[in-house]
This record gives C-alpha cells, structure tokens and sequence, in this order.
C-alpha cells in the first residue's frame, strides 16, 4: 500500500468516527429529549431583586436566560400563600357563598369560601423551592368553611390543585367540594374579614358568572368542576 492510499484510508475512518460520534450525539440529545421533551423550551434565572420581602409576600424582579441564550429582563413575580376553597353545598342543596370587599378590584364580590394554608413555623409562604411542610389542605378547608360560614360537612372531595396565577406567581389553588352541609355555630372571622354569607342556587351563581358579577376565576373553576358532584342531590 503507497501513502497515499494509507492517508485516504485514515481519512476515511476519521470520517467514519465523527459520523458515529454525531450519531451518538444525535441519539444522546433524544434521549434527553425523551426524558424531558420541555428541555428546549425552559428558561435559566440569571439574578433575582427582591423588591419586597415581608411576612405576606416576596416581589421579586428578575433576569431570565432564555432557550437560545439570550438574556432578558426584568420579570416580576411572587410568593406568597397558597389557599383552599371551598364550594360548599348545604342539606337543601343551596351553595353557600360569602360577599367581601377585594381590594384589588377595589369592589364587593361574591365568592365561596376560601382561606390561605399556613406555614408551621407561623410565616404565609414557603421561600421559593425550600421543601417547607404546609398546613394540610383538606385542614385548611375545613376550618375556612367552619370559620366563615358557622357550617361543617362529613363529605369532603377533592376537585384540583392548580397554580393560582402561572405566570407570575408560584402558589396553589386547592380546591375542594363539600356536600350535605350543616349549620354547627356562629361565624369566627379575622380581624380584617368583614362579610355575609348567602345561600344560592346553582342557577343563580350562573346567572352571576354570565353577567361578569361573580368574579373570582379560581372560584368559577371551582363552581364547574362541582357541578357533577351536586348533581347527586
């Protein structure tokens, strides 16, 4: 064999070797892919401002890189607690619903029953990714029905957990239905919880929903996915 030969042939089975190895990256990247096929499409936290930081919430603003490595910013969310409602569902078959005042809309609204879960050491939320026990959900929603409405219920079923607000916050929604309620005592309320509580139809919740006056969406989520457990009155 003359050196010429002897090169092409080398040559050949480095060509040879770089496309095994592309292969093997090709595969290796499916692989990847496979076992997490959002990979290409989540974003890296680059640097993180907490703008407020108290016993009630952290407002961050924040610097993302993105898939095709560009960075970006600022992005603003928060923590803060996550919370239980409660479409309840009294001996008559009648929801009962609470009116407040919400100060984000700056108006009185009707909702259901709904309260926050509670940190064991005494703070409203978790730092964000810290592995903290919080209060049981099931817990939480049973005391909020009690504590607003003076009712109880032996028949408790969990509809969905689901974040609360996905693009800006990183807390969640429990929600729960509780059939055959009954009256057990008087109302216990915060010191900042001033409301009334009404006994509704399921016809005029969604007459509420349709006219734009019940206006909490969680709430109305709620409502639909108990639709098929009140059916059973």
């Amino acid at each position: 064999m003359d050196r010429k030969q002897g090169n092409r042939r080398l040559d050949i089975q480095k060509m040879d070797r770089v496309e095994d190895n592309r292969k093997l990256d090709t595969a290796g990247a499916e692989e990847l892919k496979n076992q997490d096929p959002d990979r290409d499409l989540m974003w890296e936290l680059v640097r993180s401002e907490h703008l407020v930081k108290d016993e009630w919430m952290d407002f961050r603003r924040e610097t993302y890189r993105f898939p095709d490595r560009r960075e970006k910013g600022p992005f603003y969310n928060y923590s803060c607690k996550s919370y239980a409602v409660v479409v309840a569902q009294d001996e008559e078959g009648k929801f009962l619903c609470v009116r407040q005042y919400r100060h984000g809309i700056g108006a009185v609204t009707t909702e259901f029953p709904a309260g926050g879960l509670e940190c064991p050491d005494g703070r409203s939320y978790p730092d964000r990714g810290e592995p903290v026990v919080m209060e049981d959900p099931l817990a939480a929603a049973k005391r909020e029905l009690r504590e607003e409405t003076g009712y109880v219920s032996d028949e408790w079923k969990h509809l969905l957990t689901v974040p609360s607000n996905a693009t800006r916050a990183d807390n969640y929604a429990h929600l729960y239905y509780a059939g055959h309620c009954r009256k057990e005592g008087t109302l216990q309320l915060d010191d900042t919880e001033f409301l009334n509580v009404h006994r509704l139809t399921s016809e005029e919740i969604q007459q509420l929903i349709d006219s734009g006056k019940f206006q909490q969406a969680i709430h109305i989520l709620a409502f639909l996915l108990a639709r098929k457990e009140s059916e059973n009155y």
